[in-house]
């Protein structure tokens, strides 16, 4: 369907002379939070955004409960569709094919040709591959877009067996939603356990145990080498590096995603794996700004990696961007990392930084329930005993806790003594800070007390 609630610009141009037009291409969650955030800081420049994936923003994080039956394509819109009629957002579904930056207009397929005075490229990732033999056989996909949940839909009618190739949260996000419909998933990671390149020994072990229990064929230290088809053009099987030939009808390809920029290759606007960009999410062209998974910093904030490829840094930099194109210049400050996500039916959550090893300035302390389904790892600094990062498993923690922790610069005996106060569990979960405790003070010959949650030392005073 193609939208057809577009503003009369130029109308509207000539009752306010200043007035803009601001285009966007992408509408996920950086396009479309740098769309509400120019609305939200009082600009009312005209804004278009284009997308060719779908007419409506969608949460992306969601595809994945869309196949497995739990919500409909619906259920995933966060806004409903008049909202973008009320705040004078115009969708536009296009397939950009050029910028032409000299003059300032966009190229569609079909010829038609679309004028901006900013443009902001949101257009987010595109899966990996890596050169294998078949690997543009029918049924040989990722999974980031719309098109790709429906790709996967039409290939899992009559499917016996799936093979996904590369660790990460899209190759287990796969894996979970075919084993919710009893498809057998074999799983090849190159790794000798799930994820070791980003979680420490501890954590990527207890992992992978769960996908074992789980039924997961997981088979460490593999690779593929060759893609085969069958005589309609559909893959038949996997061969590994070893040479074992792994029969199946789908493979899912989840080794990375990369910038998706082909389209402004032969422009003037700067890119190296990304499209670059400096604090202000602008490019070298002037009007012209990137955000999201597609724009890479010239100079990285601290740690975090050029590229961020990360739902909720999409949305802070969709924020910066937004105010700055409402005229209030604001950098992407992103603070200190934190992310979260599933492993099948263990929750995952992460803030500061936790490599796979300690630096050597840092210490390190880890515990396990012995269910192993439950963990928790903090990182300090030796001298200083400040705070620097946490893993956690299988129990739900406070963002604000720990950010404001890390921000105060809180030492982890201050952390532990408090960690009542960072639990999001519900009132009857199972409790395990005591034990955590327990194991702090014997390993490292401390007498740290855990302290009362706030709202109990507020009642034990008011009593």
């Amino acid at each position: 369907m193609r939208l057809t609630y577009f503003l009369n610009f130029e109308q509207n141009k000539s009752i306010r002379t200043n007035m803009q037009h601001i285009v966007i291409i992408g509408n996920g969650i950086a396009g479309i939070t740098t769309a509400r955030h120019i609305r939200k800081n009082g600009s009312d420049d005209a804004i278009t955004v284009i997308s060719a994936e779908t007419d409506y923003f969608f949460s992306r994080t969601a595809l994945m409960y869309i196949y497995m039956g739990h919500m409909k394509y619906d259920n995933i819109k966060p806004y409903e569709d008049w909202f973008w009629t009320k705040n004078k957002i115009d969708l536009k579904r296009a397939f950009v094919e050029k910028v032409d930056v000299r003059h300032k207009k966009l190229l569609l397929h079909g010829g038609e040709q679309l004028a901006y005075d900013q443009l902001v490229l949101a257009t987010g990732s595109k899966p990996n591959k890596l050169g294998w033999p078949g690997q543009n056989l029918k049924a040989v996909q990722g999974l980031y877009s719309y098109q790709d949940l429906e790709s996967m839909e039409h290939y899992s009618k009559d499917l016996k067996k799936a093979v996904i190739v590369g660790g990460g949260l899209i190759g287990i996000e796969m894996a979970e939603m075919f084993l919710s419909r009893n498809i057998p998933v074999t799983f090849l990671i190159r790794e000798d356990s799930f994820w070791s390149n980003v979680l420490p020994q501890e954590e990527s072990k207890m992992i992978s145990r769960h996908m074992h229990e789980h039924h997961i064929d997981l088979r460490t230290s593999t690779e593929l080498k060759e893609i085969v088809g069958d005589a309609n053009g559909r893959v038949r099987a996997v061969i590994t590096t070893e040479g074992d030939e792994i029969p199946c009808e789908f493979v899912g390809l989840t080794v990375g995603v990369s910038p998706n920029i082909a389209f402004i290759k032969d422009s003037e606007i700067e890119t190296n794996r990304g499209i670059l960009v400096d604090p202000y999410l602008a490019t070298n062209i002037e009007g012209v700004y990137a955000a999201g998974d597609c724009a890479e910093f010239r100079q990285p904030n601290g740690e975090r990696k050029p590229i961020e490829q990360v739902w909720y840094t999409g949305r802070m930099m969709g924020e910066a961007l937004g105010r700055t194109l409402a005229g209030k210049k604001t950098a992407y400050r992103p603070g200190h990392w934190f992310n979260s996500a599933k492993f099948l039916d263990i929750e995952y959550q992460t803030y500061g930084w936790v490599f796979p090893d300690p630096k050597e300035h840092e210490a390190d302390f880890y515990w396990e329930h012995k269910s192993g389904k439950v963990s928790l790892r903090l990182r300090w600094d030796k001298n200083t005993e400040k705070l620097t990062g946490v893993n956690n498993f299988g129990m739900r923690l406070r963002h604000h806790a720990f950010d404001k922790w890390l921000k105060d610069g809180r030492t982890v005996s201050y952390v532990l003594a408090h960690f009542r106060d960072a639990l999001f569990d519900p009132e009857f979960f199972k409790r395990h800070e005591q034990a955590i405790v327990d194991q702090f003070n014997l390993e490292n010959n401390t007498h740290i007390q855990l302290k009362k949650k706030s709202w109990q030392r507020i009642l034990a005073l008011v009593s």
